[in-house]
């Protein structure tokens, strides 16, 4: 038995193909792992990461499915998209690939990676980090590789990068907590060959909540795909998987859980780059939002911030009608708060301000976040509202603009860009003292933005407005 939507259709393969897969794809991440701690790549380790990851996806994928990770194999199992027969087997063998990539990179390099929390946090930490992020690449897997809608069978070549970049989410955010490992294949492997060197077997209690967040993803899978879970169901499929903005099919409970877990992981990720100091902050988020468009936007539209909403409404053309908008955006701020509470306690109660950074003032931060928000907002309705969406590249193309505004205004403003993410900052500083009001400037500012957007999307954009029975121009195959 295959991996549903991993396979393109592949005739049948042999079990010893698939089990030759597993091992050398654990195998190479679990080395590459080794080889950027031990040399201390530092900036570009996680990313590193991601790569090694996305590449043996994309050359493997055909083959055994390409999951690499026990807490993937489980998650599949239990949304029915894995034989519990490969489970099996896949877990075996992708625990003995890490562990021998373990010995690989202690051979070459004569030194080990111990697993554990990092100084200064202790087991809850570690345990929230591992279930969290673990729960995204797993939650990824699912929504983007697997399922009905969105999945490869339908076509799509993206599922290797939305998962492969998990890592530059998590890797730079929660890294800094437990280590990153997000897998019981990278963490045994590790762990093991650390033997007499150190070991203390943390391990064996990452397994527990790397399965842990394997179980809630296959959970969650369920609440928002359930088309996947229901045969008598039809639920209408975009091309190549592009969110069809305004045309699904599911209830709007669904879509609202989808935009709170979507908003949840982007300012989760925002706190903890920042908290954790990272070296790329805004690599990480922008990789955070666009895993998330990736997995979900066929679901919801996947705006996961209130300005996008709000663009998107006065845009028009029926692509997110008001009652659908004015659900969304309660869910947005409440997933960008509670996700602020969640870094706040993972870094024992440590917040940060939302406010202009010295030696910049408010009317410098205030144009930053204007501006870099308009830029989001236009680049989401350009790509994914129009007549032909782009079909592979409309995550990458939005969640470059956090890449581009981060880089740009972090340094200013903070470089918000999102109503939620403001107010998950303010909500979570008040423990440290920190002033509210902070957040509903910001995110006045930034709404004005998404208006500007939309007013600048109706100019450049006028044969997306022809009246029903004109013709529009001629868009690009």
């Amino acid at each position: 038995m295959t991996v549903e939507g991993m396979t393109h259709h592949t005739p049948d393969i042999p079990t010893s193909s698939k089990v030759v897969a597993e091992f050398v794809g654990t195998f190479l991440l679990v080395f590459t792992v080794g080889c950027n701690v031990l040399t201390g790549s530092g900036t570009w380790a996680a990313t590193s990461i991601a790569a090694i990851l996305m590449v043996s996806i994309y050359a493997l994928g055909g083959v055994s499915g390409a999951n690499f990770n026990p807490a993937v194999s489980i998650a599949l199992g239990l949304s029915k998209k894995l034989g519990w027969s490969d489970v099996g087997i896949y877990c075996i063998t992708q625990i003995i690939g890490g562990i021998a990539a373990g010995f690989a990179y202690t051979t070459m390099f004569s030194g080990v990676v111990n697993v554990g929390p990092a100084p200064g946090f202790g087991w809850w930490e570690a345990m929230l980090a591992e279930i969290l992020y673990t729960f995204v690449l797993c939650f990824v897997v699912l929504n983007a590789a697997c399922s009905k809608k969105s999945g490869c069978a339908t076509g799509q070549q993206y599922y290797g990068m939305a998962i492969g970049f998990v890592i530059v989410a998590g890797g730079y955010g929660a890294g800094s907590i437990s280590g990153g490992a997000f897998n019981p294949a990278v963490a045994l492997g590790l762990d093991c060959s650390s033997i007499g060197s150190g070991f203390k077997g943390w391990s064996f209690a990452y397994v527990c909540y790397e399965v842990i967040g394997a179980v809630l993803a296959a959970a969650l899978f369920r609440v928002v795909r359930p088309d996947d879970f229901d045969t008598e169901a039809s639920y209408e499929a975009g091309s190549h998987g592009v969110p069809k903005h305004g045309s699904s099919d599911y209830e709007l409970h669904v879509k609202c859980v989808s935009e709170f877990l979507g908003t949840y992981v982007l300012v989760l990720t925002v706190g903890l780059n920042v908290l954790g100091g990272s070296p790329a902050g805004a690599w990480s988020i922008a990789a955070s939002l666009m895993c998330m468009i990736y997995a979900l936007g066929s679901v919801s539209g996947a705006h996961f911030n209130p300005a996008v909403t709000v663009a998107i409404m006065c845009s028009g053309r029926g692509k997110c009608h008001l009652k659908d908008g004015a659900a969304y955006i309660p869910c947005q701020l409440l997933g960008g708060v509670a996700a602020a509470y969640t870094y706040a306690g993972m870094h024992h109660g440590k917040t940060f301000d939302l406010g202009p950074v010295a030696p910049y003032g408010w009317t410098s931060a205030l144009v930053g976040e204007a501006v870099f928000t308009f830029v989001l907002c236009f680049v989401v309705l350009s790509v994914a509202t129009v007549e032909t969406p782009l079909s592979q590249f409309f995550g990458l193309a939005i969640g470059s603009c956090v890449t581009a505004g981060g880089l740009a205004i972090g340094g200013v403003s903070g470089g918000s860009l999102n109503p939620a993410v403001s107010m998950g900052i303010s909500s979570a500083a008040i423990l440290g003292g920190g002033k509210f009001y902070a957040c509903l400037i910001y995110s006045a500012v930034e709404v004005l933005g998404a208006v500007a957007a939309a007013g600048i999307f109706f100019v450049t954009h006028p044969g997306e407005f022809a009246k029903e029975g004109e013709s529009k121009p001629l868009t690009q195959p």
